[in-house]
């Protein structure tokens, strides 16, 4: 009887991926998937670090585990993998006396996995693996992708950076690139399996270069993703603002596939403070690239990430933020309280001088402004048509399906009445959908579908 894993995965899209890797080498090494505790022989928890409540989850898990074994008597191993693994190495054995990790699996060293797990039941001790590997190579075919119509493919590992408040840099390691050859590869398979959306990721996607063709760059890059048939769209994260230049804002303008939408982290709305983060741009030049995007791209959304609260922030600083904001009109906003990382500049070098009160009451009137923000550019979107990619179904009602628009925003719709029996609600995902927007919310969109929407159709990206 074949032994049965089970991975939980906290964090960004990319260790989403890396999850999605993994599952592929234990299914090829003869596991099947559970997601049961109980049911389980072997747990992996793929970890992040990149904010500290995230981190918490961890630990939270590992006890969870403990009481498991404690009450039910069953011992599956378990693997940590993923940042928190890269970061805290061997000490993570000290922190539960060796009594519920099994492997220890840094961010390079995926690929050793089942090898891994299989030391570790030979040895009945734990086995840590955290050394750099700069090979970035992954077997094509072997993914286990979870998503039934997005697929994720990795261009570039690491990060070369290092702003001061980032642990991805001591996690993820130095920048490399993936080859061009395996990233179309990549892609085509996953058209073939029936994926019509490709997300490409990295930390920072437009500083690619590809190692076997020095002519592409990353805008050439996207236009070749683009030429391949079936795909139906391209979503990439995150560029950096100080590089997205003319050339990938051509190619977002101009590549039918590319979504409308750019996530541009710009982390702070004061230059002194972006100094201090070594961002290596100003309020004013990122001002002006959003400006030189809304004019370039019309229809165009963009997003953005947001730390309140950084080392030396004044309340100057943070009313810097908030106009901002309100000057950027992003459709979205992922916006955080500082929270010192190890191993970065500002924890050695920087006290965390912001009182939590300080940090909660800037954040709160952050995210009220952004809702604001956000609740009137959906009101706008009242009575017109979008195309909608379904990617998925409600568990509540029959023929209400969800989805997001070229613009990544989230419209929740009702298939027309003439439909109903046609087709099952699951055999609509992956379909592009005409859709009558007729309610807004802060957070999504509500409408009903009208037809089914050919390739070539063009719609308001919202």
């Amino acid at each position: 009887m074949a032994q049965k894993y089970r991975i939980e995965t906290f964090g960004c899209q990319m260790n989403v991926h890396d999850s999605e890797r993994m599952a592929g080498l234990l299914d090829q090494a003869g596991y099947e998937p559970t997601t049961d505790d109980a049911d389980a022989d072997v747990i992996v928890i793929n970890t992040c670090s990149v904010r500290e409540h995230a981190e918490e989850k961890l630990y939270t898990r590992l006890g969870e585990l403990r009481v498991l074994q404690q009450e039910t008597g069953r011992n599956p191993l378990v693997a940590v993998a993923g940042c928190v693994a890269q970061q805290e190495g061997e000490s993570l054995l000290s922190y539960t006396n060796g009594k519920v990790i099994d492997v220890v699996l840094g961010t390079q060293r995926l690929k050793m996995l089942p090898s891994m797990l299989n030391r570790a039941t030979e040895s009945r001790f734990p086995v840590v693996d955290i050394n750099p590997w700069d090979d970035v190579s992954f077997p094509l075919g072997m993914v286990r992708r979870s998503d039934p119509v997005r697929a994720y493919v990795t261009i570039i590992e690491g990060c070369n950076d290092h702003c001061a408040f980032c642990v991805v840099p001591s996690t993820r390691g130095h920048e490399r690139m993936r080859a061009k050859a395996d990233i179309l590869a990549d892609v085509r398979e996953a058209v073939a399996s029936g994926r019509g959306e490709v997300q490409l990721l990295g930390q920072i996607v437009n500083h690619y270069s590809a190692p076997d063709d020095p002519s592409c760059d990353f805008a050439e890059l996207l236009s070749e993703v683009d030429a391949i048939p079936g795909i139906q769209r391209i979503r990439f994260a995150s560029p950096h603002p100080r590089h997205t230049g003319s050339r990938l804002i051509q190619a977002v303008r101009d590549l039918p596939r590319v979504c409308k939408h750019l996530h541009l982290p710009v982390q702070s709305g004061s230059t002194r403070v972006l100094q201090a983060m070594r961002r290596r741009h100003t309020r004013d030049e990122y001002l002006d690239l959003v400006a030189r995007i809304r004019e370039s791209i019309p229809g165009v959304t963009l997003s953005t990430d947001m730390i309140v609260g950084f080392p030396g922030e004044t309340g100057l600083d943070f009313e810097e933020t908030l106009s901002l904001t309100e000057a950027a009109q992003y459709h979205s906003m992922f916006s955080f309280k500082y929270s010192p990382r190890p191993n970065t500049l500002a924890s050695k070098r920087m006290p965390d001088d912001v009182s939590p009160a300080e940090k909660t009451a800037r954040i709160v009137a952050l995210q009220e402004l952004q809702r604001s923000i956000q609740t009137r550019l959906h009101e706008q979107a009242v009575g017109t048509e979008v195309e909608v990619l379904v990617d998925s179904v409600s568990r509540r009602r029959t023929r209400e399906l969800s989805g997001r628009t070229s613009g990544n925003t989230v419209v929740n719709l009702l298939m027309p009445s003439d439909t109903s029996g046609s087709a099952a609600d699951e055999d609509w995902l992956g379909r592009l959908m005409a859709v009558r927007i007729t309610r807004s919310g802060p957070h999504s969109l509500s409408g009903e579908a009208s037809s089914w929407v050919p390739q070539s159709m063009e719609t308001r990206s919202c």
